[in-house]
């Protein structure tokens, strides 16, 4: 039969010496089992106890009681002669009961995790059902005390910003790459802190960031040895950009060569009526500022004169700026591919089909399911001639990089006709996605052709970009470290900050993610 003593539930190194069972409350009195103790100030052993004292301390909850320590401790006179401290109280090991604690150092380890996980008020009320009441002040000042920054030496980091307020202030997250934690948190984005903090770190020798210029140059200032590595998911986003922006700089050829140049208002929906005259407003104004940049004025002088933003007036420069339809979001869009293939089967009904949709989870109005019908039927037997709505440009480059198996009869003659009108459009295409199976298998060797033969294509402002930052991008191409562990941090991050409804410092975001100890 296996029995327990009761000393089993206390802390290393002490006898009980009575228990007080009280209502809700089981009291311990307790002492320790040492025979001295050593002084804090000249480190020296002493047994000569000058008097004695209680203490209190809260320690784990037992069979659903809180459960309080009364520590017998004990004052000793110090042996050395020369020690300015002449009489010292009991120190018991920090792990068990520091000096002045009045919780054991198992439960702060508790309460400390506690603060960790859930933050303040949550830890709190979690705690009070775990029969070990502490305030919400108390869980936040125990993860700021124990917090530890990270002192291990650093070889191959991550950096990259986190939003404390999106486009309005931002900070910067630094990743230990090797072993998978982050390292600090620095209070902004700002090109001298991170300098800063890079310069204190000499031992660096791999940064992956993203393909910002603020931190390659902190990088480069700092660290001019270090290796730069470019992101890969950047490098694949911003290569879908530029088509993108491609597509965007030949939506007039593209009009004219699918025959939507001319839009008859009268077969338009009201939504679409509205969009259209803004269309025809915009290019008014798109047509001032191009006379404008014709004349040599500066981008500048013109958002001064225009009142419009300069980012707009370089995109009706660059020819960005043309789209007569803007894309929208359908709540048709997740049951299209279960109309798809009623339609498929022959069932052409829109009634029919809007309560079948009510079934699997269709919220919208028979209208707009009519209206998909409407358009369905009409563009099976439609041709390059009756075509007359543009898509977005967006929907355009979607098109254009699916499959041919993917797409309908009607989405595949307007493929057809823009590939066949607007050769430079194709190119563009094959350009992107050479760039994209080099990423993938690992071609160092053919950068250099690649970025020729893209600066002489609709994408040569996207490959002007990889040729300013070309050593990061062969070593993203080569090496086998990313930023997407950083990525993955700053996610974490964004979690604890609204979980904390944003009003923490660095300080307290900082001890919750690192959360060493």
């Amino acid at each position: 039969m296996l029995t327990f003593r009761a000393g089993s539930f206390l802390p290393n190194g002490f006898v009980v010496q009575d228990i007080l069972c009280e209502p809700g409350q089981t009291t311990v009195v307790v002492k320790h089992e040492s025979v001295g103790s050593i002084c804090p100030s000249c480190n020296k052993p002493s047994r000569r106890v000058h008097s004695r004292y209680r203490r209190s301390a809260m320690d784990l909850p037992l069979c659903g009681r809180r459960m309080r320590l009364t520590i017998i401790a004990r004052r000793f006179r110090c042996a050395t002669a020369l020690c300015g401290r002449q009489i010292f109280a009991e120190r018991f090991p920090d792990d068990v009961l520091a000096p002045g604690a009045r919780r054991t150092g198992r439960l702060d380890c508790l309460v400390h995790h506690l603060g960790l996980a859930l933050g303040g008020r949550p830890a709190a009320s979690f705690a009070k059902r775990l029969v070990m009441p502490v305030s919400n002040d108390t869980l936040l000042r125990v993860v700021r005390r124990r917090a530890r920054v990270p002192v291990e030496p650093l070889s191959v980091i991550g950096i990259d910003d986190w939003a404390w307020r999106r486009n309005h202030r931002y900070g910067t997250i630094v990743c230990d790459l090797e072993r998978r934690r982050p390292v600090i948190l620095l209070p902004d984005r700002e090109q001298a802190t991170a300098e800063a903090w890079l310069a204190d770190h000499s031992g660096i020798a791999i940064v992956a960031r993203d393909r910002g210029g603020g931190y390659g140059e902190a990088v480069a200032k700092a660290l001019p040895n270090a290796i730069q590595v470019a992101d890969r998911w950047h490098l694949m986003s911003n290569a879908s950009q530029g088509f993108l922006a491609a597509v965007r700089k030949s939506m007039r050829e593209i009009r004219s060569v699918i025959g939507a140049t001319t839009i008859n208002p009268e077969l338009l929906t009201c939504a679409e009526r509205i969009q259209y005259e803004g269309y025809l407003r915009r290019e008014e104004t798109n047509a001032a500022i191009l006379a404008l940049s014709a004349s040599g004025m500066p981008l500048k002088k013109i958002a001064r004169q225009t009142g419009y933003h300069r980012q707009t007036i370089r995109r009706v420069v660059r020819g960005e700026r043309s789209d007569v339809f803007r894309p929208r979001q359908s709540s048709l869009d997740p049951y299209l591919p279960w109309l798809d293939a009623q339609w498929t089967t022959g069932k052409h009904n829109a009634s029919d089909l809007w309560r079948r949709l009510r079934s699997e989870g269709y919220r919208g109005s028979a209208r707009i399911v009519c209206e998909w019908a409407t358009r369905r039927r009409r563009s099976e037997k439609a041709n390059i001639e009756s075509l007359q709505r543009l898509p977005s440009a967006r929907t355009i480059a979607r098109l254009m990089t699916s499959g041919r198996d993917a797409l309908s009869k009607a989405e595949t003659v307007v493929i057809a006709a823009i590939e066949s009108g607007v050769p430079a459009l194709v190119q563009a295409r094959e350009i992107i996605d050479a760039f994209h199976r080099m990423l993938r298998q690992n071609g160092t060797a053919v950068l250099t052709p690649w970025i020729e033969r893209a600066r002489d294509s609709l994408v040569a402002s996207f490959a002007n970009g990889i040729a300013r930052d070309e050593l990061a991008v062969r070593a993203a191409i080569s090496s086998t470290w990313s930023n997407g562990q950083t990525e993955g941090q700053v996610t974490k991050l964004k979690l604890v900050k609204r979980q904390m409804y944003g009003r923490a410092k660095i300080d307290l975001l900082q001890a919750r993610l690192i959360g060493a100890d």
